[in-house]
């Protein structure tokens, strides 16, 4: 009996051993076999950009790893829904992926009251490829030479000062709509179609200020046609070192803007082709030659655990929400 019990237990751990090793090996096959065929990165920004750069340099590295084509297709326009709407009706295996931002994901949750996306239905935002903090940009003449001055005046001629963006709901609107709630001030949002005419104006001195990246704002900057005030950082920026944080220019301490970027996949991908597709872009993006890159772009790695992003995520949609339901700014 007692044999024959051991018996029993011991073929019982065998099946089961054999039954567990069964059920990884389509998932760790799945994951040697991908990708099987040329990969898309579908992206909402337009050709020539800092964020189309990253993404073609991105793809190269990974048509090196995975030794098939990996291309980028630009679908710009619609608030990014043109390009969503691509990937949503492509692959679902993971051989399209598609670049988010910040606004598509923890923005347009609350500036729409229907979205065309359920962020947390149709994503699985795997990592971030960046992030991009913003600078208060005025004219080389300006009068203000601190943020504090530029708070002061605003304070006091109530809705006169002037800022820019190219649209409601982008990081430099929502960004400028939480500097006037963390200083208690009104100022006169002046919306651009591009951001060329938009950093033009700012050099001219038709707007008082506004938030720009050293790659939107970066070529007039460049050119002695304006000045970064301040970064809306926790710290400097290391590429401008030179450059003071808005706390250290008189302004809110903690008061931080910044665009960042992320590929996500469709959910429900088995993990082990989920993390083989995350584990080789934290390698691409750790090579030099696209740090270098990040840097001549003014971007800053953006190294996080999915669940430390999805974290962050989170708080940013908090966020984010806060400021557009305070200013009662909505695109429906």
């Amino acid at each position: 009996m007692f044999f024959s019990s051991l018996i029993s237990r011991r073929g019982l751990t065998a099946l089961a051993v054999a039954l567990a090793a069964g059920g990884l090996l389509p998932a760790a096959a799945s994951a040697q076999q991908f990708p099987s065929k040329p990969v898309r990165i579908i992206t909402p920004f337009p050709v020539g950009g800092g964020p189309d750069g990253v993404a073609r340099l991105l793809a190269d590295k990974l048509s090196r790893a995975w030794g098939q084509p990996v291309v980028v297709e630009n679908r710009p326009g619609g608030n990014g829904f043109i390009a969503i709407d691509a990937w949503k009706r492509g692959a679902k295996d993971g051989h399209d992926l598609l670049v988010l931002d910040n606004v598509h994901l923890a923005a347009y949750p609350a500036l729409f009251k229907k979205l065309p996306y359920d962020p947390a239905k149709d994503f699985d935002a795997l990592l971030p490829l960046f992030k991009a903090y913003f600078f208060f940009t005025v004219p080389t003449n300006s009068k203000y030479k601190t943020v504090g001055d530029l708070i002061a005046d605003a304070k006091a001629n109530p809705g006169k000062l002037n800022y820019g963006s190219w649209s409601v709901g982008n990081p430099v609107h929502l960004g400028s709509e939480l500097f006037e709630s963390a200083t208690g001030t009104q100022m006169e949002h002046v919306i651009y179609k591009e951001t060329t005419q938009l950093y033009t104006s700012v050099s001219t001195g038709e707007l008082a200020f506004a938030l720009g990246t050293s790659a939107t704002a970066g070529p007039l900057y460049r050119a002695g046609k304006l000045k970064f005030l301040a970064a809306a950082a926790p710290q400097r920026v290391s590429a401008f070192p030179d450059v003071p944080t808005v706390a250290e220019s008189g302004g809110p301490k903690g008061f931080e803007v910044t665009g960042w970027n992320a590929i996500a996949v469709p959910q429900g991908l088995p993990p082990a082709v989920t993390d083989k597709i995350k584990r080789d872009i934290e390698k691409g993006l750790a090579e030099a030659d696209v740090q270098e890159k990040f840097k001549s772009f003014g971007y800053e790695p953006f190294p996080t655990t999915r669940d430390q992003f999805n974290q962050f995520v989170k708080s940013e949609t908090q966020r984010f929400g806060d400021v557009i339901r305070k200013a009662n700014v909505s695109l429906d």
